[in-house]
């Protein structure tokens, strides 16, 4: 066999092994989303219609993010109510985790429930403010065009 033919089955079976080691990559990160969204939707559903807690009438789950080894998962919540009802809305969902995993578990086949970690989605009030400041610059705009 000469060198070339040689050179050229190394590069192929180089080209090869790059390739395995991106398509897991890409796998994972299509499951990771998959049981994001499915975690989301089970969460929203427990929170939603079988618990019972006044705490959490006002939650809504709007994202999850599950790390690549499913190991943790960030919930992300929208709370309506004020600073104090949001905050004790909070601190019950982190009460209710481990239950809440434990339901999780029971319902997804899974090999790992992801340990499940509470924060308040800050979208909902940065859209929010952004209607404010639409509102008072539509207001400002009026005035200004109503004077002579």
């Amino acid at each position: 066999m000469d060198v070339s033919g040689l050179e050229g089955r190394q590069a192929a079976i180089n080209v090869g092994a790059k390739l395995r080691a991106t398509l897991p990559a890409i796998m994972d990160q299509r499951r990771s989303l998959r049981v994001s969204e499915t975690i989301r939707e089970e969460i929203s559903e427990i929170i939603g219609f079988e618990m019972e807690d006044p705490r959490l009438a006002g939650v809504n789950v709007t994202d999850v993010q599950v790390s690549p080894d499913l190991r943790h998962a960030q919930v992300r919540v929208s709370i309506s109510g004020s600073e104090r009802e949001q905050e004790v809305a909070l601190r019950a969902l982190g009460g209710a985790a481990h239950y809440l995993r434990h339901e999780l578990a029971r319902r997804l086949n899974l090999r790992r429930m992801p340990e499940l970690h509470f924060e308040k989605d800050l979208w909902q009030e940065t859209v929010q403010r952004v209607d404010v400041l639409l509102r008072r610059a539509k207001k400002t705009r009026s005035k200004a065009e109503n004077q002579p």
